[in-house]
């Protein structure tokens, strides 16, 4: 793991190759603009304009993180290296662990102002752009501490003291909020809090959700929609939750699925058991974990691409 020294703004390396265990950190979550910083351009490896709106985000994230007594700072865009695919990719599976680990998350919300009321039923907090991509999900849920910050870098609130209308955007309920914990919470519903958010890449849909399922998988960009079957088919590995079949289709094209497949008269394609998109779970926000999880079942089988599952009927 590579961290910022807020004092030099330059990387430094924990747990690898000098064994260096990883210091006390805060942590940025944000919306990925123009102008980004990459890795390459804070080691020095390609040129970097200290002007740009990227460098200046990580020169106020350090400044703040600095002035509540961190040393050390992450920021995604330039502690790691995405021209490695193996890095990336350990990266990925690391995400929700970072962010569970650090000891503060700082949420910089460049489209809000700290003068607005984040209860006003349309401020500018609840219409932010962080609370609809599908990475900030595990930003919002991983982190013990998080901080939300407006476009001036001053204090909106925590996510304790804004949990009432966190709630509301997300339709994630104020116990999980705050417990920090979902595994009294069904896969149905978990899949419906990223239902309405929408990623870069289609495989994020998929990537952006290991963490939260605890789940660990190769990533292959170029994947499509494959990425979110694996998704489930790990899922089923180390589970017997039945909400993961409780999804249901749309017309076609109405999500931008394929047209290539074989339809009914009504236009609605003919699918197996597992959803081929987050977003057929959009209306699964009500659904409950079943009563036993203890164990009793074993977790679901992929016997050559057939589901082996047992199931009480009542």
């Amino acid at each position: 793991m590579r961290l910022i020294n807020v004092e030099t703004l330059e990387l430094e390396s924990f747990i690898g190759e000098q064994g260096r265990p990883t210091p006390t950190y805060a942590i940025l979550s944000h919306v990925w603009t123009t102008e980004e910083v990459s890795f390459q351009q804070i080691t020095g490896l390609q040129p970097l304009s200290e002007e740009s709106l990227g460098y200046r985000k990580i020169v106020e994230f350090c400044a703040r993180a600095r002035n509540e007594g961190f040393e050390y700072a992450w920021v995604d865009t330039c502690c790691i290296d995405k021209t490695s695919s193996a890095e990336l990719s350990e990266a990925i599976n690391s995400m929700f662990l970072w962010y569970r680990k650090s000891a503060a998350c700082y949420v910089y919300l460049s489209d809000v102002t700290a003068e607005e009321n984040p209860a006003l039923p349309n401020s500018r907090f609840r219409r932010s752009r962080w609370f609809t991509r599908g990475w900030t999900l595990q930003e919002l849920l991983a982190p013990h501490e998080v901080i939300f910050l407006a476009e001036d870098w001053c204090e909106i609130g925590t996510k304790a003291s804004l949990c009432t209308a966190i709630s509301q955007v997300t339709n994630i309920d104020v116990v999980t909020l705050l417990k920090h914990t979902w595994s009294h919470v069904s896969i149905a519903m978990i899949m419906s809090w990223a239902s309405m958010r929408q990623t870069t890449r289609l495989e994020d849909q998929a990537y952006s959700l290991l963490g939260l399922f605890d789940v660990n998988m190769p990533l292959i960009y170029g994947e499509g929609q494959k990425a979110f079957y694996r998704l489930q088919v790990e899922i089923m590995k180390f589970t017997n939750d039945d909400s993961l079949f409780a999804w249901s289709t749309e017309p076609l094209d109405r999500h931008g699925y394929s047209t290539g497949e074989e339809t009914s008269a009504r236009g609605f394609r003919f699918l197996g058991m597992l959803a081929p998109s987050v977003a057929c779970f959009r209306d699964s926000y009500d659904i409950v974990a079943p009563r036993d999880l203890s164990g009793s079942r074993e977790p679901y089988d992929m016997i050559k691409q057939n589901i082996s599952l047992s199931a009480v009927l009542e």
